[in-house]
């Protein structure tokens, strides 16, 4: 593990100058780094896996849900426009709880947009994500590369880099995930619980379109969404108990497969799997702040939810969007982008939505996961009176698409 040191590591002719370090290259810090550049800032991203590795199909076969919100940020940093055609639209989302024929069913004609969402698997957001950083001249991406010492006590960060080299950075930003080391650097808490349930994920062809609709079905072991991809495909997202989400990723895939028609039924066909299957714990987590001495998190370092609402991703845009206003507005200011009173803005504004969804997500789960005839009654007679209830249903869309709150310019679709 990464730790601080009183001992500052010599400088070299191969040190690295920069104005923001970001651990993490992935998705979400990526896509910060993208947002930060063309502002005048020097940008440092540092990632333990190569490009190359995260872009194959086999690196993790999930698939994310893009709300309007961050689509918006990601047209105006330069990263939507290389995903061509590896977004698929979400027109018509529809919820139902297990077998009930109550539903609630939202549908892109309501809203004033061109579509409720997008779904991308994450190999092709990587993708899109590192050919704009290739046009990024102002950003350095250091790949596969390792953290060995951060220090914080200066007017600056000093990073000891695992191959001896030496990187100066105003800020250091912790986008390296549910397990990050600048979270543990930082000795930031961390609060949390599991759900001893798994999300099981993989990828069905069908025989049927699906025409661009999402469904979730409200079962009592958990959550079990089926969300369009291209091509005649969907990405599975499959609930279940710890133990017998162990049973099904050991049975065949013939096996495996019975058991999936059982739960999806026969509306779009014949089904075959496409590739492997994956399975993921599901908890929750969050960081009890995210910002420390010229530090921030974002992302899954600050926050890690159940993926019933699909807004994990979502969740961690919002993040970059507002720590890149607050950051570039900072540097046209002439200000240290490390002071504590930029970090604390940051700090605020996120703080009220990332603790809403986090509590969100895990109530819907709770009320949802459970086969109890009252709870059950009562929830479907609530998804009922939302679906007819046509002022209110808009207003759970529009959060839903990431358009509602104070939100950040890039949300907005505003340059900054």
């Amino acid at each position: 593990m990464a730790k601080r040191s009183s001992k500052l590591p010599t400088r070299s002719a191969t040190d690295i100058q920069a104005d923001v370090l970001i651990v993490g290259g992935g998705l979400v810090g990526g896509s910060l780094a993208c947002a930060l550049a063309g502002s005048g800032l020097k940008i440092a991203v540092l990632d333990h896996v190569d490009q190359r590795a995260q872009t194959v199909a086999e690196f993790d076969g999930r698939a994310s849900a893009i709300a309007q919100g961050p689509k918006k940020m990601l047209e105006q940093i330069g990263v939507w426009g290389h995903l061509g055609d590896k977004a698929t639209p979400i027109m018509e989302i529809r919820v139902a709880d297990g077998a009930s024929p109550l539903f609630l069913h939202y549908d892109n004609d309501d809203v004033d947009e061109d579509a409720l969402g997008y779904m991308v698997e994450n190999r092709f957001m990587r993708r899109a994500i590192f050919t704009r950083l290739g046009e990024l001249a102002e950003v350095n991406y250091l790949a596969p590369a390792t953290l060995s010492q951060v220090h914080r006590d200066g007017p600056g960060i000093t990073a000891s880099l695992g191959d001896g080299r030496r990187l100066d950075a105003k800020l250091v930003v912790g986008a390296d995930g549910r397990m990050s080391q600048i979270r543990q650097i930082a000795n930031i808490e961390l609060s949390g619980w599991s759900y001893h349930q798994a999300g099981i994920v993989c990828t069905v062809a069908h025989e049927k379109p699906h025409n661009n609709t999402a469904f979730e079905h409200l079962l009592p072991a958990g959550p079990f969404a089926i969300l369009p991809l291209a091509n005649n495909r969907s990405s599975i997202v499959w609930t279940e108990g710890e133990e017998l989400a162990k049973h099904m990723m050991a049975l065949s895939d013939k096996e495996f497969m019975t058991e999936l028609a059982a739960r999806f039924g026969d509306f779009l066909g014949a089904l075959t799997l496409t590739g492997r299957r994956w399975s993921y714990p599901l908890t929750l987590q969050f960081a009890r702040t995210s910002i420390s001495q010229r530090l921030a998190l974002v992302g899954d370092a600050a926050h890690g939810m159940h993926p019933i609402a699909g807004q994990g991703l979502n969740m961690g845009l919002r993040d970059v969007a507002a720590l890149a206003e607050i950051l570039i507005d900072a540097k046209r200011l002439g200000l240290d982008l490390g002071q504590a009173h930029l970090l604390a803005k940051y700090d605020r504004w996120r703080r009220f939505d990332n603790s809403l969804m986090l509590a969100l997500t895990d109530g819907l789960n709770r009320l949802f996961s459970n086969d109890i005839a009252p709870l059950r009654h009562a929830r479907d007679i609530g998804l009922g009176l939302v679906n007819r209830s046509g002022p209110l249903k808009k207003f759970f869309m529009r959060h839903a698409m990431g358009l509602a709150g104070d939100l950040p310019r890039l949300l907005k679709g505003e340059a900054l």
